[in-house]
Parts: structure tokens; sequence; C-alpha cells
């Protein structure tokens, strides 16, 4: 626990509490916690109901796994089933319901399809394997774009053909500016990703405060860290002075990470339009294989049918993506969809919003922090 226990003193935890629920007053304040670690990180150490009723969190777009629409995954579903292609792809794909089947279910009907780490690893199956087609699955915000870069470039330099990536990268502010636009959810500030955040920097985000007037505070992902973010939010808000603020410094920078931003400068280009599960499509938000890597874009180069991507029946992660509604108002959630049987991609996702309030936010008010507030059960917002 060596630099861990530092963000998880639990006096300084009662001190953040105290002082966050003497800045709100009476009023409550709607925050959106964009990213799916810091929804676990909340539910999981009790902070939603002890900050209640001070702060309202809603849940943002902030599960790359989440987001992706059905389609896409069928697609993904396609190439696993042609007998030439291996499919590679992180863990969490494999277990989200495409429009009838997962990747685990067509990998025991025989499809070659492999977990992978990184995609690194899908290109080494691919020098070992030659007699196959492997088509690495990307997916991801910027904080996994980089990886997949360098491996493109990698897989360019090597000269290996029988490598390619099926992009699936999305761009996470134009779908926070997208939710801003459409004016459904009410939110007065942001919490911001802090993974997302070391890669494009804390600039980046200067266009919801300058064209919308919402503060953003880019946090970490320890209780002390979150605690002391949602401070610096509520006092920007008291204030009526919005800004870009970070306080996860270890990580974060300004200018974000520059060898990471021209590696995918050098790989991708923006996409006009695509499209997010929940909130459709939206300009600028997706990247694209730039043309001189095209032999290695699997959209290119092995022939794929667009399916019509049908959403589970009675699911309502897309409400849940956009802020509108809470997991617990899904008629599935907790009944016939559970972590160990997800029929949407909120509950598949080790980030997704449904799989936090499952796993955590039923005991929530039991603080793993050391504190003995009880909160009542009443006031429990799942209840």
């Amino acid at each position: 626990m060596r630099y861990v226990s530092e963000f998880r003193n639990p006096d300084l935890a009662r001190r953040l509490i105290g002082q966050i629920k003497e800045e709100c007053g009476s009023r409550t304040y709607r925050l959106m916690e964009i990213c799916g670690g810091h929804t676990h990180a909340f539910y999981r150490f009790g902070l939603v109901d002890l900050l209640y009723p001070s702060i309202e969190l809603v849940h943002g777009p902030g599960c790359p796994v989440c987001v992706l629409p059905t389609k896409r995954l069928d697609q993904a579903i396609a190439y696993a089933l042609n007998p030439k292609v291996l499919l590679a792809t992180y863990g969490d794909m494999m277990r989200v319901p495409g429009s009838r089947q997962t990747l685990v279910e067509v990998a025991a009907q025989g499809a070659d399809v492999q977990m992978v780490y990184s995609p690194l690893d899908a290109l080494a199956l691919a020098q070992h394997g030659p007699e196959k087609i492997v088509i690495f699955f990307a997916i991801g915000f910027e904080t996994t774009a980089p990886a997949t870069a360098v491996t493109l470039l990698e897989a360019k330099r090597k000269g290996l053909k029988n490598f390619l990536v099926f992009c699936n990268h999305v761009r996470l502010i134009p779908a926070i500016i997208f939710i801003l636009d459409t004016g459904k959810t009410a939110i007065d500030g942001f919490i911001g990703p802090g993974h997302v955040s070391t890669i494009i920097g804390a600039k980046a985000w200067r266009p919801v405060v300058d064209q919308y007037g919402k503060g953003v505070v880019i946090s970490g992902f320890e209780p002390l860290d979150l605690l002391q973010s949602v401070w610096m939010l509520v006092r920007q808000i008291k204030q009526r002075k919005p800004q870009v603020e970070v306080q996860y410094r270890r990580s974060v920078r300004q200018e974000g990470n520059p060898i990471a931003l021209g590696l995918m400068e050098q790989t991708f280009d923006i996409r006009e339009t695509f499209e997010w599960r929940g909130l459709g499509w939206i300009p600028k938000s997706g990247f694209e294989i730039r043309d001189e890597l095209a032999l290695w874009d699997a959209e290119r180069m092995v022939p794929y049918e667009v399916t019509e991507g049908r959403e589970p029946r009675g699911c309502i992660c897309g409400d849940v993506l956009r802020g509108v509604r809470k997991p617990w108002d899904c008629p599935l959630f907790g009944k016939t969809c559970t972590p160990q049987r997800p029929i949407g991609a909120c509950m598949v996702s080790s980030e997704g919003a449904c799989a936090a309030v499952y796993l955590h936010g039923r005991h929530s008010h039991r603080v793993r922090l050391g504190l003995q507030e009880k909160v009542p059960p009443e006031t429990l917002t799942h209840r």
C-alpha cells in the first residue's frame, strides 16, 4: 500500500467531506464524472452516499467498451467468423453482447478469437502464425490509441501483411460537447478523466469552459483525489469562475504527452463522424487509419457487411451513458442483467456504471476508508 495509503487517509477524507458540505450549503450540485474508473472509485469507497445530498453524481460516456455501438461489435464478430481470420481483442470486449452473439460465444463455436493485453501481443500472433490474417479489434479513447499507433508503425516497419487493425478509437471531448449541445442533461461541472488527460493535456478541455461556461477539474483515482476534485469544482461553481484545473498533477500536464500525440498524428486521421452507443453520430469524434497505412486497415482490406446493430430489448445503457438515467432505473438491472450474465455493455465492462453500482452501490455506505459515519437507508441513492 505504499504510495496508495496516503490517498486513503480517513481523517483527511472526513475533513474534505465536511468542507464540501459546508461549501454546498443547502444546494445540490450535479457533477458529471466522465471516467468509468472514477465511477467505480466513487462507489467502491462509499463516497456517493457520504456526499449525499450535497453532491449528485451524473455518469458520463467515459467507458470505451460501453460507448461502442452494437453495429461495430457485429462487424468484429463477422470478421471472427471468417475462417481465414484470427480476431484479437481486449478481455472486456469478449462478453459484450452483439445483436445476436458475443465473441465468447462465437469462439465456442469454433471461431478463432483470442484475448490479448496489448496490440503488440496481437502483432506477435501475426508474426508467429502467418497462415492467418490477424485482426486487432482496437477500442478506447486517446488513452489506448497511442499503443495502437505504435503497433501500426511496427507492422509497417516489419512489412507484416497479415496484420490488420479494426480501428474503433474515439475522442472524448467531442462527446462531452455533444452532451452539452443537446441540453438534455443538467450539469454544473465536470470531473475530468485523469488517464485521457495525461495524453491530450489539460488545455484540450478549454472549449468546455470557453464555449459552455462549465468548470473542469481533472482528477486522480484515489478517494482523496476525488474528494479534493469535488471540493475544487464546487468552489469554482460558487465563485462563478469556471476554469480547467488539474488536481491530478502527478500525471497530467497542460500540453499532455507530446510523444503519444505525435504517434497518433502519424497514424490516424479524424473521422468526419462516428457513432456512439446511446449518443448517436457525433462529428469529429473518432479516429481512422491514415491512407499511408491503408494496407493495415481491416475496414479497407477485408470485405464486411454492415448490420442494423440491434440493442438488447429493455436495456437503457444509452440513457445511462448520456447521464439522463441511473443504472437502477433499468428494469433489467440486478435481475436478468448482472456481471455474471450481462445484457448491456454497461454491466459487462470493468468501467461500466451499471457494474459499479451492482458491485459496490448496495454496500457503499459501509465505507472502506475506515469512516464510521452511517447513512440512513432512505438516503441511499439507488433505493
